[in-house]
């Protein structure tokens, strides 16, 4: 079948609509000619359903009611991937799956056996993320091929009900391979766009993820983060980005660059479903020794956590960066009107150390990508099994070096290992600093939490000089191990702005809460537009 799309985006809603039913029903009568099963109706038959403004909680309620199906619901999505993401270009691929996992989710929850808070939520998962029966190429044409078991966290997610709808494209190899790299590409999946402004850039390597969810491409995306690759995303793309503490998610099955910085994290359109999803995703690993590591009274429900009053009275450090974007200082001010009004009291700050902090991550994570790769590539056979087999094969394929080229690469092949006395110290000096930047700051004005900018308005995606990044906030807490929360604050015209909201390690449900109390007081975010440029 092939749908229609006109050449203009904002008329072709209902006929993305449409073609989504179409879809649906084509795929309804392969499931019931398969298995038999009688099929709902589709989603876009429930009336009052947005999909850019529901909620989880909300999908939860209709489903328990009857009035919605996880069939419904992935039909609609899938409707959406077939028309909306040929301009967005965020999705690698769909599970052909994922129709008979959502018929397998209704009947859980007719039968009384629904897994968890995920039941029936479609979820797309970033493409450095091990998934059973479907490529994982961290966007690397080098990587093509099915790992041989689901990463920890999509056995987390499956476990709490998710529906797996597919894989969402990413900045080829978590956007550690060139020094002038562009956010969004990728050798598999080519380039992703903004879906506000298509010109512009999604930022960050789970550009995909980021892009996804604010094209309701689906309930929620999972990213992960070394610095700044879930916020980032999160904040040009206008939705919400949690990059949990080190140790929170396990990162088993899923491609490294630093075990001492990765992590795996939710990417939502509200702060609840990104609570909801990172209860689903936390959880000791014994493979993964960081996550033995958070307290014994750490939250299970961080959706159960959110409290709207969460800033009246609190203190909250705000490190403007101003003087950098006229816009960002514009949005940064509004913010903090918002927090004061909220009962906050709002405190500005400077936060120290950040030259050092930045020229001694950039050395050790060097280190660490040459000791953490080469291991992951062990597990996936009939791959390249090191960093100069991999060297070599972009060098040999015709689509891997045709934007820009592969210096982190090339200079991982003579890095000093991770035994050695000087990265030692680069990793001593980084997280040391990290650490004290937050928490002394956090001390000095008892704060709560610091806020800050996530990002500058989306740049103009080209090739060859690497991205147009102005500013962000994301190295402290990703360097430190800590948490961080990005939610939409504004925009530059019709680009979003995010704020972070950042603090100690395993304040999670505080950040979270915080972010939440934050989005309920200014509900700035709104859907994309998909224009031109």
């Amino acid at each position: 079948m092939v749908c229609s799309v006109a050449p203009a985006l904002d008329a072709r809603v209902a006929g993305r609509v449409g073609c989504g039913v179409r879809l649906l029903r084509l795929v309804s009568l392969s499931l019931v000619l398969a298995v038999g099963a009688a099929v709902p109706a589709p989603a876009a038959a429930t009336p009052g359903l947005d999909l850019d403004r529901s909620t989880i909680p909300q999908l939860q309620r209709l489903m328990n009611r009857g009035e919605l199906s996880s069939i419904g619901l992935t039909g609609r999505y899938l409707g959406r991937i077939a028309t909306v993401d040929r301009e967005v270009r965020s999705v690698l691929a769909v599970d052909p799956t994922a129709i008979a996992q959502a018929a397998a989710s209704d009947l859980r929850r007719r039968t009384g056996h629904a897994r968890g808070p995920l039941e029936g939520i479609p979820v797309l998962l970033k493409d450095n993320v091990d998934t059973r029966g479907l490529d994982t190429t961290a966007g690397s044409r080098a990587l093509r091929g099915k790992p041989p078991a689901d990463a920890t966290l999509v056995r987390k997610l499956r476990a709490a009900g998710a529906v797996i709808l597919g894989k969402a494209n990413l900045s080829e190899w978590a956007n550690y391979r060139s020094t002038k790299a562009t956010s969004g590409w990728s050798g598999v999946g080519g380039q992703t766009h903004n879906p506000y402004v298509l010109d512009r850039n999604p930022c960050g390597s789970s550009s995909g993820s980021g892009a996804a969810v604010a094209a309701s491409l689906a309930q929620v995306a999972i990213g992960t983060e070394t610095d700044g690759s879930i916020v980032c995303p999160a904040g040009a793309n206008g939705v919400v980005g949690a990059k949990p503490s080190l140790g929170l998610v396990s990162r088993t099955g899923v491609v490294p660059i630093s075990a001492e910085q990765d992590t795996a994290g939710p990417m939502a359109r509200n702060v609840v479903d990104a609570a909801i999803t990172l209860s689903a995703l936390q959880g000791r690993d014994p493979a993964d020794p960081p996550t033995a590591g958070y307290p014994a009274d750490q939250p299970t429900d961080y959706a159960r956590e959110l409290r709207p009053d969460a800033l009246e009275g609190a203190r909250i450090g705000l490190w403007r960066q101003s003087g950098v974007n006229a816009d960002v200082d514009r949005v940064v001010e509004e913010a903090a009107g918002v927090l004061r009004s909220r009962g906050a009291e709002v405190i500005d700050v400077e936060l120290p150390y950040q030259d050092q902090i930045g020229a001694a991550e950039g050395a050790a994570l060097l280190s660490e990508f040459t000791r953490d790769l080469p291991a992951y590539l062990r597990t996936r056979p009939g791959v390249p099994q090191s960093i100069a087999e991999l060297v070599e094969f972009n060098r040999r394929d015709p689509v891997e070096l045709s934007k820009f080229g592969q210096e982190l690469f090339e200079q991982a092949l003579t890095a000093p290992g991770t035994d050695d006395p000087g990265y030692r110290e680069q990793r001593r000096t980084a997280t040391s600093l990290a650490r004290a930047s937050i928490d002394e700051t956090l001390a000095a004005h008892d704060l709560d939490a610091i806020a800050s900018p996530t990002n500058s308005p989306a740049w103009k995606t080209v090739y060859g000089e690497g991205d147009a990044f102005e500013l962000g906030s994301s190295t402290p807490a990703a360097v430190a191990g800590y948490p961080n929360v990005s939610v939409p604050a504004g925009y530059a015209g019709d680009l979003p702005i995010g704020v972070s909201l950042f603090a100690g390690r395993w304040a999670d449900a505080d950040v979270l809460s915080l972010a939440a109390a934050f989005e309920d007081a200014t509900p700035v975010r709104r859907a994309p537009r998909y224009l031109p440029g």
